[in-house]
């Protein structure tokens, strides 16, 4: 069925560094900050690949967000994708080869922080340390977080040790669907609020991980933390993220001006408030699929052209909403095409593009002394398969 054919797989990073990831939870709150690391690392014979998709809670969380039942999904999602690994290697030693630059992600709705490890292992193998975001904002379809345990719960382990792992309970949070005659903007707006202000988080441990401030990580992982000191350039950093995510780098970009550009994939405009565009003064890209885009989302994104801040805009030929996420690779393609995970355009061929685009971006605004100009004209659309600006016509009296 669905995973049959040999050839599918997320495929490998293709920069000069191995990757290596790694979980880091601080503060074990709903209201700390949650994320996935992908970092240059040593090639090690030890360091296995993670599961995609990291436990049977996040299938759980994709059947509430598509509809369908969690039982009868939970065995086709793990009949699906259960056998595929992350591209990058869990817990493998950091290697330092200068200051990395860095790069903050955002997932989409109903995402989670392992689904676009496509992107950001590439990242990764070029050079950048990539965090992607887990948000708690009730738009990813599943997360999690502890809380301490009651007195009874203590009690009745007290012959077990008292680390402090053991003194809390793992409590899961699904995707919030909207309630009946709920109306949607007020509740978008919230999230993507949060949802920078979980980037904006993010970037603020790095920071401290960085200046060499012990950071004590919930999740009781093999990575040594210590080897990020002095390891990252925070004068180059990025936000990027895709769909409910490239809204989130326009609120963040808004909030933040330690990012100093964003890439916004496929970016879904409508929880944004639009007094903020103006208020947005660093560079962005938006690259587009061909079949996701209208022209009143097309129209807010203009809302931010500038004659003196570069606002570029590409569409790839071929693609749907998600050809960006990994999904896109992992499905035969008449499921593929049925679930409309996959567009017309060879998904491999879509993501290389849309990662050359954004390296070359990044080097540009970001003042990186690397080779990724040479990928420069597809950022203006030079290629059979990209399209300069958008495919939805607009009226000009619209904008």
């Amino acid at each position: 069925m669905g995973n049959s054919c040999s050839n599918l797989g997320i495929p490998p990073a293709k920069g000069p560094n191995a990757v290596g990831c790694t979980d880091f939870m601080m503060d074990h709150t709903a209201k700390g900050t949650f994320f996935r690391l992908y970092y240059p690392c040593h090639e090690t014979d030890k360091a296995e690949k993670p599961d995609w998709v990291p436990c049977r809670e996040y299938y759980n969380g994709l059947a509430d967000f598509m509809k369908i039942n969690r039982t009868l999904s939970e065995r086709i999602f793990n009949f699906l994708f259960g056998s595929f690994k992350i591209p990058a290697y869990l817990d493998a030693p950091f290697k330092s080869n200068g200051k990395c630059p860095v790069v903050i992600f955002s997932h989409g709705l109903g995402a989670f922080r392992t689904l676009y490890s496509a992107i950001c292992a590439e990242l990764a193998s070029q050079g950048f340390i990539v965090a992607s975001v887990e948000h708690r904002d009730q738009s990813a379809s599943a997360t999690y977080y502890f809380r301490e345990k009651s007195e009874s719960e203590r009690a009745s382990a007290k012959n077990t040790s008292a680390s402090a792992q053991n003194n809390l309970v793992t409590e899961w949070m699904y995707y919030r669907t909207l309630q009946h005659g709920e109306s949607e903007f007020p509740l978008r707006n919230k999230q993507v609020k949060q949802r920078a202000d979980e980037c904006i988080l993010a970037l603020d441990k790095l920071i401290e991980i960085n200046s060499g401030i012990a950071v004590q990580n919930v999740l009781q992982t093999q990575f040594d933390w210590t080897t990020l000191e002095n390891s990252m350039d925070l004068c180059r950093t990025a936000v990027m993220g895709h769909s409910f995510g490239g809204a989130t780098v326009i609120e963040a970009l808004c909030k933040e001006v330690k990012f100093k550009c964003g890439v916004a994939l496929d970016a879904w405009m409508f929880p944004l408030d639009d007094e903020i565009f103006p208020r947005v003064k660093q560079p962005i890209f938006f690259i587009n699929s061909e079949k996701f885009q209208w022209a009143g989302n097309i129209i807010r994104m203009k809302k931010l052209e500038s004659s003196l801040i570069q606002r570029k805009m590409i569409t790839i030929r071929g693609t749907v909403h998600q050809s960006f996420p990994d999904f896109t690779f992992l499905t035969g393609n008449w499921i593929g095409k049925m679930m409309k995970l996959k567009g017309e355009i060879d998904p491999e061929l879509a993501i290389d593009l849309c990662n050359k685009a954004t390296l070359a971006f990044l080097q540009r605004h970001l003042g990186l002394e690397k080779n990724f100009n040479q990928w420069d004209p597809l950022i203006d659309g030079e290629d059979e398969n990209l399209i300069q600006g958008t495919n939805i016509t607009i009226l000009q009296s619209a904008i």
